[in-house]
């Protein structure tokens, strides 16, 4: 993987958190982890939908996602 920082979204299952997306990883490389709920996202992306004219909610939340990996 690259050294630019990714976000993922996942599922806990199990017991375990399952990446939404294949991880390009070595096997037993370490990585750290932030713990967002998805739905805590969808609030904020609520909170701006349409403030700055319109866009799919999508897009914002794709946006979101970039900037924070910066």
């Amino acid at each position: 993987m690259s050294s630019r920082a990714k976000i993922v979204r996942a599922r806990y299952e199990g017991g375990a958190l399952r990446p939404l997306e294949p991880l390009e990883l070595e096997e037993g490389e370490e990585v750290l982890i932030r713990i967002e709920r998805y739905v805590d996202r969808e609030k904020v992306v609520e909170k701006f939908y349409g403030k700055r004219g319109s866009a799919p909610k999508e897009l914002l939340d794709k946006f979101m996602l970039e900037a924070e990996t910066q």
